[in-house]
Order: C-alpha cells, then structure tokens, then sequence
C-alpha cells in the first residue's frame, strides 16, 4: 500500500459531530484531535457540532449535512457505546443506504493493539447515506487517533492504492 504521488491529492470537505451529554466544545478533546489531523492531512472542515445522545437530534443533523452539497463526509465521535445512553449507531443505521461493515471490523483489529479486549464495547460502525460517507467513532481521543491514522487517513486520499474511498465518491449514487 503507498501513495500514487502522480495523482493531484483532492481535499475532502469534512462535517465532525461530537455526541456527548457532558462536554461542550472547551473540552471536545477527540473532536479536536479529528480536526487537527483532517485539516493537516489537507482536508476543509465543513462544519462542526456538538450533541447530546439522542437518536433524533443526531438523525437530523446527519440528514442536514447528508442533503448539503458541501460536505462530502461525516465523522462523528462518541455515542458508540454498549450504554443505555450510547445511540449513535442506531443513528447511523436510520440514515443508511449500505452500511460499510469492514471500517467497524478493522476499527476493533486495530484498537485491539491499543486497548486489548475492551475494544469489544465499541460499537464504532461506517456506511454511505445518499451520497455521502458517514463514519462513527467512540469518544475517546486514542479512538480517534487508531481510525484516523490507521484508517481514514489513507482511505481519504485518493493517491492511496490499490483503492480508497475518495475514488469512489462520484459513483456513491449510482443506480
């Protein structure tokens, strides 16, 4: 696996939603540390937002950013959890057209070296809602550190060979 330094890198414009009952934007540490490595890594931030855990609200500000033509992907970090509170991926799944069950899998893989066996309580999952890839992480900043580095760092940039998901984008509506 390498980059295809031939090819023009192409930015990603990027929502980021933190879901939490507890922290407000002064202590988003793991949305802050998503920010951080997105915009150095070349990417726009579209939009960023804080939520509580409620199914609905978080439904809809993914519906928002799904319909806006200026962001081309979500990730959203917390709410993964095995917890009564935790509904982010029931979220995910209201919104879904294909789930990506491979980021979830390799997600866990790669936590495992981190975390060992606790990664099982994370429910982190992926999938393409009309047109736009939504990618749910837990909260935690080295959660988000394992899925950025280990995962969408190369997956969103199209000079990643053999094949990234950026390539892919203008076929995501295809029928």
């Amino acid at each position: 696996m390498s980059l295809d330094l031939t090819r023009a890198f192409v930015p990603v414009r990027i929502a980021v939603l933190t879901v939490s009952d507890t922290r407000g934007l002064a202590e988003d540490r793991s949305g802050d540390a998503l920010v951080a490595r997105l915009s150095e890594a070349g990417h726009a931030l579209a939009e960023r937002a804080i939520l509580r855990d409620d199914v609905d609200s978080i439904v809809a500000q993914l519906g928002r950013w799904i319909d806006d033509a200026g962001v081309d992907c979500v990730i959203t970090t917390g709410g993964t959890g095995v917890t009564g509170r935790d509904v982010t991926p029931e979220a995910i799944e209201r919104v879904a057209d294909k789930m990506i069950p491979g980021f979830g899998e390799l997600f866990r893989w790669l936590s495992y070296q981190s975390i060992g066996t606790s990664t099982v309580q994370s429910r982190a999952c992926a999938c393409v809602a009309r047109g736009t890839y939504v990618f749910a992480l837990p909260g935690s900043t080295g959660a988000v550190k394992d899925a950025w580095d280990g995962i969408l760092a190369s997956q969103l940039d199209i000079r990643h060979r053999p094949c990234n998901f950026v390539e892919l984008m203008p076929r995501l509506t295809e029928r």
